[in-house]
């Protein structure tokens, strides 16, 4: 890996910050999963304003399937450049990468539910 000096330089944090950029943008232009989770991820985070609870582990809940969908996105590209044709590895690798997104959904659902819900039913006299 090539290194451009100081971790701590301002241009060089810049250029990375960028390639970052470049990589949301095209998961949102590409990835009709991560534009629906970004969605949910919103309505989550306005919902835990608006019932007035911690915001954080819903806000973390969300992080994690939003960057475990980018890793997905990364993994299905890396798989397509060195195995075009079909393998049964690349499925393995597709496959598991897909199930650590599902996961932190559940997990997030989870959050959603000790969080949000009883908050909700609260508001809603319920």
């Amino acid at each position: 890996m090539r290194s451009d000096g100081s971790a701590l330089n301002l241009r060089r944090w810049w250029r990375s910050a960028g390639f970052a950029w470049a990589g949301l943008a095209f998961a949102f232009r590409t990835q009709a999963n991560f534009r629906i989770e970004l969605v949910c991820a919103a309505l989550a985070g306005l919902a835990a304003l608006w019932l007035n609870v911690p915001g954080a582990p819903v806000l973390l809940a969300c992080a994690l399937v939003l960057a475990l969908e980018l890793m997905n996105t990364a993994v299905e590209a890396v798989v397509d450049l060195v195995s075009p044709d079909v393998h049964p590895l690349a499925k393995v690798a597709k496959d598991a990468s897909a199930a650590a997104v599902l996961l932190a959904c559940l997990g997030a659902l989870l959050v959603a539910g000790v969080t949000l819900l009883p908050a909700l039913l609260a508001r809603l006299g319920l």
